[in-house]
């Protein structure tokens, strides 16, 4: 099918963007919102996003003019009954978005499309409500619009032949990237990406490690563009919570059920960077006093890579930052930066596999140990036992920095942060291959594109290793007693064979 004339529903943010993108494409576009009102805020919307782009050089003033040209505006729904595609972008409310579909079934010719630009609704249940149930399928663009590359293209089980892949030449002809799925809730990105960031709030929660660290991480030891919790505040809290809500009531996972921090904060009307706070939005949390604590010792875990680390060696790792990776050396970096190694040391640094408690208790002082996690080559996890002081943890914290690292300190949990966030949600991307709802290929161009991950979950396993991940999934699932850390079987089957990589067609 030919898409020449295309309508928007919906004119806030999304749906202005969603606009642009099609003007830009050479689409005639009819632009439909509430009221006058809203209306004129749908046309700001769309006069600086296309102002924002001439003046960063990325639109000549005359092709600026041309997109606006394109786009026509009106408070009328009825304006849209010539057009062969129509995107609805209004609120994540499953009965306005029903309503509006019956009205455009009404509405509009029978041959034309009807797409939902929803994040997480059952695309199969605002279909059900139309006559013609074959013509409706989602459209996820992703926030900017304009910017963001990917589209998930959304079918059904009452899509008609060849729908779907007519909506998705058209994401092409748009300049993006489309992957084509069946309608779960969440679809690819938001069933990935929001498990993990509910996790992190579970963490936080739990008081494993707080805000800050968290984030410092995710973003500067694995290498995404922001932490859980800034990403949070981005989305908005309520969306993030509608989101979990949603995937909970369809798999009735543990795992999916939002954090009750999470239900505490929207309840409050903290959503964010659109209420003002979230997570964010406080005051900055002052640094621990500096200790006076000059000599140290490093003892390496059970692994090779830590007992080399320990020793000196190891370096950034290739690829992808992610857990795991050298940290150039801790005790070199001390040795250089003048502190001293001794077998009576103030604190002692466990690069540890095993929990650090483990090997604390072979001491004659525990409390002296802090477990060393280093991920990749910037971030140094610390984690405290329940005997730890806290004059040793305030020390290794110390050290660390001057070792050039950013610390991290937490509990001693399995997975201490990183792991604990980032094996699960690689986990749930080898299910979701493994059930057949989507291919590598397509996952990782979805977390890529959609999120702006330097890598895509199959990208990342494969660079960790999969036995590392299995092995750390396995020790998640000892310690929490969570169904969804059990290790997929089919990495469980590679590993066992010996597969170092997922096989692909």
């Amino acid at each position: 099918m030919a898409f020449e004339r295309v309508g928007v529903v919906g004119l806030g943010t999304m749906g202005a963007g969603i606009a642009e993108v099609f003007a830009r494409a050479g689409l005639r576009v009819i632009g439909v919102e509430a009221d006058a009102e809203a209306l004129a805020r749908g046309r700001g919307h769309l006069e600086r996003s296309t102002g924002k782009a001439v003046d960063k050089g990325r639109l000549e003033p005359g092709q600026r003019d041309e997109i606006l040209g394109r786009v026509t505006l009106t408070t009328s729904r009825e304006d849209l009954r010539d057009v062969d595609l129509v995107v609805e972008a209004i609120p994540e409310i499953l009965d306005y978005k029903i309503a509006l579909f019956k009205d455009l079934d009404r509405i509009c010719e029978p041959r034309t499309v009807l797409a939902t630009n929803s994040s997480s609704l059952s695309v199969t249940a605002i279909a059900a409500a139309t006559g013609r149930p074959g013509q409706v399928v989602g459209m996820h663009f992703f926030n900017p619009a304009p910017v963001m590359r990917l589209v998930e293209v959304v079918g059904t089980v009452v899509s008609a032949p060849g729908v779907v892949a007519d909506v998705a030449a058209l994401a092409g002809r748009l300049g993006k990237t489309p992957v084509a799925v069946g309608d779960r809730a969440g679809f690819v990105v938001n069933r990935l990406l929001l498990p993990y960031l509910n996790q992190a709030a579970v963490l936080m929660e739990l008081g494993v490690a707080g805000r800050d660290d968290i984030d410092a991480a995710m973003k500067l030891g694995v290498g995404l563009p922001m932490g859980p919790f800034t990403l949070l505040d981005l989305i908005g809290l309520d969306t993030a919570y509608e989101v979990m809500g949603v995937l909970f009531d369809e798999t009735r996972d543990r795992r999916h059920a939002p954090a009750p921090l999470l239900r505490e904060l929207v309840t409050a009307g903290l959503l964010g960077r659109k209420s003002g706070r979230g997570f964010y939005g406080d005051s900055p949390r002052e640094e621990p006093a500096k200790s006076r604590l000059g000599t140290f010792g490093v003892i390496g875990g059970d692994g090779p890579a830590e007992q080399a680390r320990a020793a000196g060696g190891g370096g950034p790792a290739e690829g992808p930052r992610a857990a795991g990776a050298g940290g150039g050396g801790l005790a070199e970096r001390l040795r250089a930066a003048g502190f001293k190694e001794s077998e009576d040391p103030d604190v002692v640094l466990c690069l540890a596999d095993r929990p650090v408690i483990e090997h604390a208790v072979r001491l004659p002082d525990p409390a002296r140990m802090v477990g060393v996690h280093l991920v990749g080559d910037q971030v140094a996890e610390l984690a405290s036992t329940v005997l730890t002081s806290e004059e040793a943890a305030s020390a290794a914290r110390d050290l660390v920095k001057i070792a050039g690292l950013t610390p991290v300190p937490c509990k001693d949990r399995a997975g201490f942060v990183v792991d604990a966030l980032l094996f699960p949600y690689l986990n749930d991307a080898v299910r979701m291959h493994e059930s057949g709802y989507a291919s590598i290929d397509d996952i990782d161009a979805a977390m890529r594109l959609g999120c702006g991950y330097p890598a895509g979950p199959f990208e990342m396993l494969e660079s960790l290793g999969l036995a590392k991940v299995r092995d750390g999934l396995r020790a998640l699932y000892a310690e929490y007693r969570e169904p969804a850390f059990a290790p997929a079987p089919l990495l469980d089957q590679l590993v066992t064979a010996g597969v170092s990589r997922f096989p692909r067609p």
